[in-house]
This record gives C-alpha cells, sequence and structure tokens, in this order.
C-alpha cells in the first residue's frame, strides 16, 4: 500500500504493545518508526515525515494529550492525521477531548486488529482531512487538568480497591495483585507529577 509522505510512527511506552503494533503494521507493508514518549516522538517526526502517527495518552515525559496539542500547533505538523489508542483515558470526556483537540480518531485497548487497519488505511488514503483548529493554549490546559484530575480520582480508587483485596486473598493469588498495585501506584505517580505541572502552567496564565 503505497503511503503518501513517509513511515507510520507509533508512539508507545509499553514495549510489548509498542512491538505487537510495529509487527502488525509491518506485516500489512507499512514502514513504522517508533518513539517511547511525545518527546521521543518530536525527535522522529523532526527527522521523518509520518504519513500518520498513532499513540498511546498516558506516557512519562509527554503525556499523549500534549503531544497532540503540540503537532497541531505547529503549522509544519498541524495536518498530520493521529490515531489515539488508551487503554487508560477511555471515558466519553477523555474521547472527546483528544478528538477536540485534534485526533482524527480514538480507540480503545485491546484494539481491534481489522477495525485498527481499516481505520488507517482510510485515513492514508482520505482527502481534505477535516482537522479542527489548535485549541487555544489556557483551554487546552484547563480541560487537560480536568482529564488527569479524574485520572487521579479513579486511580486512587483503584489502588484503594486493590489494598483492600489483598488482605483477603491466598498466598498465590498475593503476587499478581501486588503486581497489579505496583504499575498502580508507577502510573498515580507519573499523573500526579503530570498534573503538578500543569497546575504551574495554569497559575502562570493566572499572573498574566
Amino acid at each position: 500500500m503505497k503511503i503518501p509522505y513517509g513511515p507510520i510512527l507509533v508512539v508507545e511506552d509499553v514495549p510489548n504493545v509498542l512491538e505487537l503494533l510495529e509487527v502488525t503494521l509491518r506485516f500489512k507493508g507499512y514502514p513504522v518508526v517508533t518513539a517511547r514518549n511525545g518527546l521521543e516522538a518530536l525527535e522522529v517526526i523532526a527527522k521523518e515525515r509520518p504519513a500518520l502517527i498513532i499513540t498511546d495518552l498516558l506516557m512519562p515525559k509527554m503525556n499523549g494529550y500534549a503531544l497532540i496539542q503540540h503537532l497541531r500547533s505547529d503549522p509544519n505538523t498541524s495536518q498530520i492525521p493521529i490515531i489515539v489508542l488508551s487503554a487508560t483515558y477511555v471515558t466519553q470526556d477523555d474521547k472527546s477531548f483528544a478528538l477536540k483537540i485534534g485526533a482524527a480518531r480514538f480507540m480503545e485497548k485491546p484494539i481491534d486488529t481489522e477495525e485498527f487497519l481499516l481505520t488507517i488505511a482510510e485515513l492514508l488514503t482520505q482527502n481534505g482531512l477535516s482537522i479542527p483548529e489548535p485549541m487555544e493554549p489556557f483551554l487546552f490546559y484547563k480541560g487537560y487538568r480536568e482529564r488527569l484530575e479524574n485520572k487521579l480520582r479513579h486511580k486512587n480508587t483503584q489502588i484503594s480497591r486493590t489494598e483492600r483485596l489483598l488482605t483477603t486473598l491466598s498466598p498465590e493469588q498475593v503476587p499478581a495483585f501486588n503486581a497489579l498495585l505496583k504499575q498502580s501506584n508507577l502510573d498515580r505517580n507519573e499523573i500526579q507529577t503530570e498534573l503538578n505541572q500543569i497546575y504551574k502552567i495554569l497559575d502562570e496564565f493566572g499572573k498574566k
């Protein structure tokens, strides 16, 4: 299948998911480049001209939302179609915000491979893709803050439930739920770090 400009860029911080997406795309004949977070993605984009970007949302260093906003605000990248894949930000408000700031499609993980490949083919062959104007920075950070706050509340509830459950489990079950708890705490810390940065940015807007 002919690619109009360059490779497909996959941005994903979970190694096995990244590998799965890359293998799936290469098997269908697509050239693929990869990045593990938004900052790496920007470095790749500076060297390559991706025909399409597929990105996760919850990532270290630069979240998927921030990556989309950055790309849509730059005339050199504003027209590249973006597909969001997420297992974490999946509420209707999460999806609406991603589409509002410029994602062309939003798909939940685990992906339906056939639907995934059809969506890619449609975007690569679609002329005159309608992409919204970049969101004003203050409105973006305000909406982004709301998404992070909602996700932090959800993650805290999930951690509390897991901690309570651990006291009732058999020894055989404990390791799996300890691993889940460890990952949830890492996710919470990542969300809180990102949220703290957004608070600082919004404070700066308030001083202007």
